[in-house]
């Protein structure tokens, strides 16, 4: 069986589709399966060892220059790419008109099926108009979880029920330890969010940081932006042990998220590749709906705050604290977190 996943965007939203990946694979172990995804997250999807083939596109950047030669000769490249397979079954789990039209353009077996969501989750961007390329479209509840809408839609059209924990399956990614990560135990403070209503107070950040440095561990402050980095230096500046990290490219970001004792993050996408590697994680929400995309898939996952409820710094010591109580697995996190204890008792 040939199949294709069409998720394009964004990074958070790629990362919760992977569970459905290995979902199929159990299922349907001999299945070949393939990704449409946005040029940027190719290196993401590439972690994932059931994915075949990674056909990258580039819409947010060719919408910028359709009429550069360039341009249209990588679009030619790209319809030659993916009209090079027969595909048996072809997901749509954006339901967004562009996704759906390059579901569309697929190749599809004599008796192959185009399916994709039969409708919004409350707050999402989905557009019903995609559903006019479908074979199938499947129904989901209005609050769904993000991965669980993409497992439903593969488990209805493949038969099955989506009823074990998710599997992310997302391997370490192969890169040299850079010379900015720490070898001891370190915590990340992923606050940096596109949206301001989003963003968690800084002196929250800063309280926060007193009290980690007292168990002696060193704060790194990632950053996307020019106006990330500038937020990331002014919370160094009151910090005791903070590192303003250099510029990183998602590779990097990935390593400094997965090797972290601690990870405290906005709802970012960085946020939730930690929660997928199961990382001590606790996911701040401010001003974005929880059941949307919180960790809740282990027990080294902590979700405090809401829509219009942003969580206090106790509320977030509180949520550390658990997820560090958390016995370690001996084969990824025993180590770090070992370090833990060690910066304790010195």
């Amino acid at each position: 069986m040939n199949i294709l996943i069409v998720r394009v965007s964004s990074l958070g939203d790629v990362v919760h589709n992977m569970p459905m990946i290995a979902d199929i694979q159990r299922h349907y172990p001999h299945a070949n399966i393939d990704w449409v995804v946005e040029e940027a997250y190719t290196d993401l999807v590439r972690l994932n060892p059931h994915v075949r083939t990674i056909i990258p596109i580039a819409l947010r950047r060719w919408r910028k220059s359709l009429q550069s030669a360039v341009t249209r000769a990588e679009i030619v490249s790209f319809y030659h790419q993916l009209r090079h397979e027969i595909y048996d079954l072809v997901f749509d789990t954006q339901g967004l008109l562009k996704t759906s039209i390059v579901m569309r353009l697929a190749r599809l077996a004599p008796d192959g099926r185009r399916v994709g969501l039969n409708n919004a989750t409350e707050g999402s961007g989905y557009e019903p108009v995609s559903k006019i390329f479908h074979t199938q479209s499947v129904p989901v509840g209005l609050r769904t979880h993000a991965v669980m809408r993409a497992r439903a839609v593969a488990a209805t059209a493949l038969g099955y029920q989506p009823d074990t924990a998710p599997d992310f399956a997302m391997q370490a990614p192969v890169h040299d330890w850079p010379g900015w990560l720490p070898t001891r135990a370190y915590a990340v403070f992923l606050h940096g969010t596109a949206r301001a209503a989003k963003q968690w107070p800084a002196d929250h950040w800063i309280a926060l940081a007193r009290v980690l440095n007292e168990r002696n561990m060193p704060i790194l402050l990632p950053w996307g932006n020019s106006m990330e980095k500038a937020a990331a230096e002014s919370l160094a500046a009151h910090m005791r042990q903070a590192i303003v990290l250099p510029a990183l490219s998602l590779m990097e970001a990935v390593m400094l998220v997965r090797n972290a004792a601690l990870v405290v993050g906005l709802d970012t996408g960085l946020t939730h590749i930690a929660a997928a590697y199961c990382r001590p994680t606790v996911e701040i929400y401010c001003d974005s709906p929880r059941w949307k995309t919180e960790g809740n898939w282990s027990p080294h996952i902590a979700n405090v705050g809401d829509t219009g409820e942003s969580p206090d710094v106790a509320q977030v010591l509180d949520a550390i604290d658990i997820v560090l109580s958390v016995p370690a697995t001996r084969s990824r996190d025993e180590g770090i977190l070992g370090g833990i204890a060690q910066n304790n008792e010195a």
